[in-house]
């Protein structure tokens, strides 16, 4: 039997019934949000046939808190499978090109793991590999922040990262951590192949373990008197100059 979850905001909503409308049993709105945002996605929902019900903004605050951005959208989905539910279902399908991994080592914040997806999505990465602890996982929060991202880039949770780490480089995957004392940097690192990029958790970065599983380390170089940035912000530079570096070897005919 099907189990059935909560999205909630805007791009969560609109961007569930773009992708898989048919997945979405019901949508409760803020009976007072009468704009034009609120106008095209009804429109939507009625050309989908997907039942609407207003609400008060109380109601909708009780289904996921009172501290929770909801915008006035809620919507009830029944969960859609995943293409892939581990890295061989990754390494063992029809890709077009080297598989292209996200490693996270312990991100708790669920801005920082939605924003990773988005830009995890935008760079074309086929799956996000993260540990079942020290990870804050696919909760609402996630989905909102990530935009629709949570539902076209796989999240693959493990239960013992350094393991799954070893079992992507006995595949031929490339795995490169970031850390800010690293001997190489990011601008003079060529990336070919299939690549696993592993970035660390807020503040504390890769672990021992993670680090001592790399096959390399990397740094982003840094040119202003900041000395980090968001776990989200580091990944997109990063993994954009890696998909950069294939766009450059593989030109379009």
């Amino acid at each position: 039997m099907s189990e059935s979850r909560i999205i909630f905001g805007f791009h969560a909503v609109l961007s569930r019934m773009r992708q898989h409308g048919g997945s979405i049993q019901e949508i409760i709105i803020d009976q007072d949000r009468v704009d034009a945002r609120m106008r095209d996605l009804l429109d939507m929902a009625k050309l989908q046939n997907i039942r609407v019900i207003q609400s008060e903004r109380n109601r909708l605050d009780g289904f996921i808190g009172a501290n929770g951005r909801h915008q006035g959208v809620i919507a009830r989905v029944v969960e859609t499978p995943m293409p892939y539910k581990d890295i061989h279902d990754v390494l063992e399908s029809d890709l077009d090109e080297p598989p292209f991994f996200l490693i996270l080592d312990g991100v708790q914040d669920p801005h920082n793991l939605g924003a990773c997806l988005r830009v995890a999505d935008a760079m074309g990465v086929h799956a996000i590999i993260a540990p079942k602890d020290r990870s804050v996982g696919l909760n609402g929060t996630v989905r909102k922040v990530a935009s629709g991202a949570a539902e076209t880039v796989p999240f693959i949770s493990v239960t013992n990262l350094a393991r799954t780490m070893r079992e992507l480089k006995d595949a031929g995957v490339h795995v490169v951590g970031t850390t800010m004392d690293a001997p190489s940097d990011l601008h003079n690192t060529k990336f070919e192949g299939a690549i696993a990029l592993v970035m660390g958790a807020e503040g504390d970065g890769l672990r021992r373990l993670t680090q001592e599983t790399c096959d390399s380390l990397i740094t982003i170089p840094m040119f202003g008197s900041v000395q980090s940035m968001n776990v989200s912000v580091a990944s997109g530079i990063a993994l954009y100059e890696i998909r950069r570096q294939r766009v450059l070897a593989n030109p379009k005919e």
